[in-house]
């Protein structure tokens, strides 16, 4: 009988560790610490910062863990809210060396076909060196194209957007998401969880909406976000495990990290959002716990509701003890 096939995390972490072989952890780490200024920063995508392989290599190893995993977290949500549908057709917008192509492979079993569209040829070539270790994605095109105002679309059941909104300008990062909309069944777009990413995730959001989308996740309900503009911000974290070069890259010395995430995944398919969604990181005090609930009312309005779940509640305690931020609730 044939071994299981490694999950797809441990296998990126395998081929990633492989590209960095003969490169001084020092100078991975130089490298990175020169792209963050960039990534933190605007530039914009038609002028790549990624040099050569070096950097791209580098940057896949401090970065790419991450983004699978906000990714791969967004397309869980996503895909337990539309069961039994897997998208035979898969376009990532901006997806440099594929992230968001091993969240996808890594959410629904089963061929499909994958395009990659990014500007920087660097890493679209390293994407397709990283892709040859995973057998699902074999047949996954990668191709160039400009992330902006003139990108075309042919029809895709999903279209991926991760960390790229943060690129563009305004008209551009409008234009991409009418794109995606125009093209595509399902859209999920992920961004930095931070007041800025969730501000452009909101931005995306009303655009999908307005162009006859429901929202599946995170949110429970297609309704505006009830979280007051400028008083609170939403998103939601991944654990990341780290392996030994990835600590030396980032210089840290824990074994995981948790990935910081804003995110929206709008369908125009059938779903069956949450009827609520954990909004913060659970509180477990003697005997109680506490969860901050986006979640409808009666009137099927949004609100922001902490929910005190005690022992008195039997199995729905115990299973408020094992809920985690980001989860639905009540579990299904």
């Amino acid at each position: 009988m044939n071994a299981p096939a490694p999950p797809a995390a441990d296998t990126l972490r395998t081929a990633l560790a492989g590209l960095l072989d003969g490169m001084p952890p020092r100078q991975a780490a130089q490298a990175v610490e020169r792209l963050i200024g960039h990534y933190r920063g605007a530039t914009p995508t038609d002028a790549p910062i990624l040099r050569d392989r070096a950097d791209t290599a580098a940057y896949a190893a401090y970065r790419m863990p991450a983004t699978f995993e906000a990714v791969r977290a967004a397309l869980a949500a996503f895909a337990a809210a539309v069961p039994g549908w897997t998208p035979a057709s898969h376009t990532d917008l901006g997806g440099g060396t594929g992230a968001a192509t091993w969240a996808t492979a890594a959410t629904w079993d089963g061929e499909r076909t994958s395009t990659v569209l990014d500007w920087a040829e660097p890493a679209l070539a390293l994407g397709r060196e990283l892709a040859a270790a995973d057998p699902a994605l074999a047949a996954v095109r990668w191709q160039r194209a400009r992330i902006g105002a003139a990108l075309a679309l042919d029809p895709v059941d999903l279209v991926t957007v991760s960390y790229v909104l943060n690129e563009l300008t305004a008209a551009d990062r409008a234009a991409l998401v009418d794109a995606a909309a125009s093209a595509a069944r399902a859209v999920v777009i992920v961004e930095p969880g931070t007041p800025d990413g969730y501000a452009r995730i909101i931005e995306a959001r009303d655009r999908l909406t307005g162009a006859g989308f429901r929202v599946a996740a995170p949110c429970p309900h297609s309704a505006a976000c009830p979280i007051a503009p400028g008083t609170d911000w939403c998103h939601f974290s991944a654990r990341v495990s780290r392996s030994s070069l990835h600590r030396q890259i980032k210089g840290g010395s824990l074994a995981y990290e948790d990935e910081k995430f804003a995110y929206v995944a709008a369908t125009r398919l059938p779903a069956a959002p949450a009827p609520a969604r954990v909004v913060r990181r659970p509180q477990i005090r003697k005997g109680q716990v506490l969860l901050d609930l986006c979640e409808t009312d009666e009137a099927t309005a949004p609100v922001l509701h902490r929910a005190t779940v005690t022992r008195r509640h039997g199995d729905l305690y115990r299973a408020a003890r094992d809920t985690d931020w980001g989860d639905p609730w009540p579990p299904a």
